[in-house]
């Protein structure tokens, strides 16, 4: 007992020497460990000028499909202003790699490296594998397999030399018609938001790869995309105390390394018209810091994005939100401008030097513990097979499989007999024919078009796809009136088995009470296609729920359960069979 009391009182004196208190840590340090760490960020912080410490306080953008002018502009940036890191953007993993490990070598401290990575690398790397997005993740009902899925996007951000995927997002979609979140969240439930986060979250940091959970103070239920404009969030404080602020509160003290603040407006929370939370003292140090108590890094919204970019210049932006309280400034346009006013406003006295230590003591720290005085360059030979290979893609599919959700079979029309001829009719703009060619595996299935439902014999059982275009997570969800019809038509005088590939939002004005067999897919792509079919042929479990309320029929939480068939014997594809 007396150890471990000293053991405490040795870890508080070295927070305390370093006036901060790391949010994110790797497990089991030693006394040794948190030694050489205080020791390095003392070391290093004393060795900077303050032009230097000023530069850790600034992420900026690395594309490679913008030219060689751009590329060029960044190294001057990264060699002249000696910023704090990068954000990795489209579209070439091997040249990003050559480039960080170039401009690692570069820079006096090391950068920390950050990407979107929310449904993996793929968000910015094409030719990565996709990971199904939040929506998908929050029908499973075992978070270790999401946990499983961040824990392999942590291994794909390492072979990149990414340390920070600003991921997760934990805002509460509670609003259908939301631009900018919906797929991105995992549900309209703060429960499953939390266990769904935290899930996410621990398979990144647990494998030493930061997580920063967004977008505080809650952009849930928002109208309008914040890359375009300053959203509204004008909820009164208890709602927000119960909905959008409680996932965040509530995954507060579990380690998470990051929070992203975001551009909307919250008047219950900021006094001042038209102030972005981004930029509000009151919501950044008086909510965040003071009163949950926030010790991490705390990181803006990218800040080229219209909700900020079209009130404040570049640079005037970042000293305001350095100002309101953020560590660090994501994305900016404005850095030594942006350095010269933070300093201008420490020699008003508007903020104080502490301010600056506290900051970039905690990024040093931060970048000590995720392992970035030991950089190793990352080789770019063979990595788009590395970043997309058969083990992303039976994980993938397995996440699918455990995320297909059974709203309906009142006939009991699942799974589908092998002895019997289905009859399947695509609806939606998006590609198809991988789902048919999977259910023709085990199952003799006759595709006929829109205009020939007609041609299909009474009573019979006729699949219907609602293939949604699924290539960006900002895509409508909403089902044509075309679609609509036909799918009347056929419930007249056939057993209809509706399935949505698309987010679970589609259903909202869909008519299915004559429809006996519902099943949400949520995303059209190979790996939902084919996790689809094998469930409907049998060979695995139905068990998702629900995330999000859909309507006042289809509320959060419904879901079937279904297990799988004893009989089943797939013809081919016994590489993908799903445990």
């Amino acid at each position: 007992m007396k150890n471990v009391k000293s053991q405490i009182s040795f870890l508080i004196i070295i927070l305390f020497s370093l006036k901060i208190s790391a949010q994110y840590q790797p497990k089991n340090l030693s006394k040794q460990d948190l030694k050489k760490a205080s020791d390095w960020v003392d070391k290093t912080y004393s060795s900077l000028s303050q032009d230097q410490k000023l530069g850790q306080l600034f992420i900026i953008a690395l594309y490679t499909n913008k030219g060689e002018d751009f590329i060029n502009n960044v190294r001057n940036i990264v060699v002249n202003e000696q910023i704090g890191g990068l954000i990795l953007m489209q579209d070439d993993a091997a040249r990003e790699i050559n480039l960080v490990n170039e401009f690692q070598t570069k820079s006096k401290v090391p950068l920390i490296i950050g990407m979107d990575a929310e449904w993996g690398v793929f968000q910015r790397i094409a030719t990565a594998h996709k990971f199904p997005w939040a929506m998908t993740l929050g029908a499973i009902q075992d978070k270790n397999l999401i946990t499983a899925m961040s824990a392999k996007i942590s291994e794909d951000c390492k072979r990149m030399g990414i340390n920070w995927d600003f991921a997760p997002v934990v805002d509460v979609n509670t609003n259908p018609d939301n631009p900018i979140i919906g797929n991105r969240s995992f549900g309209s439930e703060v429960s499953n938001v939390v266990s769904s986060g935290l899930a996410y979250s621990n398979g990144l940091q647990n494998n030493n790869i930061l997580a920063a959970i967004k977008h505080f103070p809650g952009h849930g239920d928002t109208n309008t995309d914040s890359h375009l404009d300053l959203p509204v969030v004008s909820h009164n404080l208890k709602r927000l105390t119960e909905i959008e602020l409680a996932p965040f509160k509530a995954l507060m003290d579990k380690g998470i390394g990051g929070v992203m603040v975001a551009h909307l407006y919250v008047p219950a929370l900021e006094s001042e018209k038209g102030v972005p939370a981004s930029v509000s003292k009151n919501i950044v140090t008086g909510i965040l810091k003071d009163k949950y108590g926030y010790k991490g890094l705390i990181i803006t919204d990218a800040l080229n994005m219209g909700a900020v970019a079209k009130r404040y210049k570049p640079g005037e932006l970042d000293a305001l939100a350095f100002k309101a309280g953020n560590d660090i400034m994501l994305f900016s346009d404005g850095v030594k401008e942006g350095k010269r006013l933070i300093q201008l406003a420490i020699d008003n006295k508007e903020i104080s030097q502490n301010r600056v230590e506290e900051s970039v003591k905690k990024i040093l720290l931060t970048k000590y513990f995720l392992g970035l005085t030991q950089y190793q360059p990352r080789n770019p030979e063979n990595i788009n097979e590395d970043l997309n290979n058969d083990s992303h893609k039976i994980l993938v599919q397995n996440l699918y499989s455990n995320a297909l959700t059974l709203l309906k079979d009142d006939k009991k029309l699942l799974p589908l007999d092998c002895k019997k001829t289905y009859y399947y009719v695509p609806l939606e703009e998006a590609p198809y024919q991988n789902f048919l060619d999977q259910l023709n595996l085990n199952t003799t299935v006759i595709v006929k078009k829109a205009l020939e439902i007609s041609s299909i014999p009474a009573n019979s059982t006729v699949i219907v796809g609602f293939h949604k275009d699924n290539s960006t997570a900002y895509k409508p969800y909403k089902i044509s009136e075309e679609s609509k019809k036909v799918l009347a038509d056929l419930s007249k005088n056939q057993n209809v088995i509706l399935n949505v590939f698309g987010s679970a939002y589609a259903l909202k004005d869909i008519d299915i009470s004559k429809i006996p067999t519902v099943l949400v897919s949520y995303e059209n792509n190979d790996d939902s296609m084919t996790a689809t079919a094998m469930a409907l042929n049998g060979a695995t479990k139905i068990s998702g729920k629900l995330p999000v309320l859909v309507n006042e029929n289809l509320k959060a939480g419904k879901g079937i359960d279904l297990n799988a068939s004893s009989k089943i014997n797939l013809k081919d594809n016994t590489k993908t069979v799903i445990e």
